[in-house]
């Protein structure tokens, strides 16, 4: 058994080191695409549940409004009630305007209220909400939808009746308004 030539030795190291040079810049480039569209995912889904969150906060402070009779008085409208909650939507509220269908309708019982679905034909139809805060000791139940836009495909596909690209949020709250005449 002859003794291995030393320099032959480096020369194979050196040649399996410069086939193996792009492999990590290869396999990089097939992880980086799934992997960041993932944590953009998470990120977007995180936006929602704070735009949920802010929403629903929002949806019940308007919502004491009409149960304390201070809409009534104030002779409040669709778009007065819509107004009183984007005030309120803090980081969305920008376009909250345009995004959000308001719905504030007297109920016959808390157990089966029933209110119209807005979407139609996939987009939002204003024709079927109306605003009617009711009179003292009236149940009433207010509904927000919120249609937000999403980026990234993974979550838009799987969430919206409008198609792809949005999600429709939806808030409600029910109460009995209190006697604000007495």
């Amino acid at each position: 058994m002859s003794p291995q030539n030393p320099t032959t030795a480096s020369q194979r190291r050196s040649r399996r080191q410069r086939k193996r040079e792009g492999a990590a810049a290869v396999e990089f480039a097939m992880v980086a695409l799934p992997f960041f569209l993932m944590i953009f995912s998470i990120l977007e889904l995180g936006i929602v549940f704070v735009l949920d969150s802010v929403m629903e906060t929002a949806t019940t402070e308007a919502g004491r409004l009409v149960r304390t009779g201070q809409a009534d008085q104030q002779k409040f409208t669709a778009a007065r009630f819509k107004t009183e909650f984007c005030s309120r939507m803090m980081l969305f509220e920008s376009d909250c305007a345009n995004r959000a269908t308001v719905d504030v309708r007297v109920i016959p019982k808390f157990t089966a209220p029933s209110p119209p679905d807005p979407i139609t034909n996939g987009a939002m139809d204003d024709k079927k909400t109306i605003y009617d805060g009711g009179k003292p000791g009236d149940l009433i139940l207010v509904s927000v939808w919120y249609v937000h836009p999403l980026a990234t495909p993974m979550l838009s596909q799987a969430t919206s009746p409008l198609g792809v690209g949005k999600i429709v949020l939806r808030s409600t709250t029910a109460f009995r308004n209190e006697p604000w005449n007495a």
